[in-house]
């Protein structure tokens, strides 16, 4: 697995995987994204986000805006230590970052404290 700073070509893979039916109601906010305002989003908050690619395809991103980390996975890929990666290598990028995570995301509750980085429940 590799980590590399998002690109323009993978705007798109971030706002499918953040509205998808089974990746959705971990994120704080439940919404629906057109491509039109990831793509503004993307260009203010570029310098942010990293891909994770496994073999040169994308299975998640991590993002860190205003020390507040964002990370998902490709749901085919949940459970096989993708967002432990990713989690692993943005806590040092960013030491002073936390998760802010709901209550009822258990999962995400495991994994940030496997990976020992701080988050508040929501």
């Amino acid at each position: 697995m590799d980590l590399v700073p998002i690109t323009p070509e993978y705007y798109e893979f971030v706002r499918i995987l953040r509205t998808h039916p089974d990746t959705r109601n971990g994120f704080l906010v439940d919404t629906d994204i057109t491509e039109e305002e990831q793509e503004k989003y993307m260009t203010k908050y570029k310098l942010c986000y990293h891909i994770c690619l496994l073999y040169n395809v994308p299975v998640g991103y991590i993002g860190v805006i205003e020390d507040d980390i964002r990370v998902c996975t490709v749901p085919s890929h949940q459970g096989k230590g993708v967002a432990k990666f990713m989690l692993d290598k943005i806590k040092y990028m960013y030491p002073e970052a936390i998760g802010k995570i709901k209550k009822d995301n258990l999962a995400s509750q495991k994994l940030f404290d496997k990976c020992k980085v701080p988050y508040t429940i929501i």
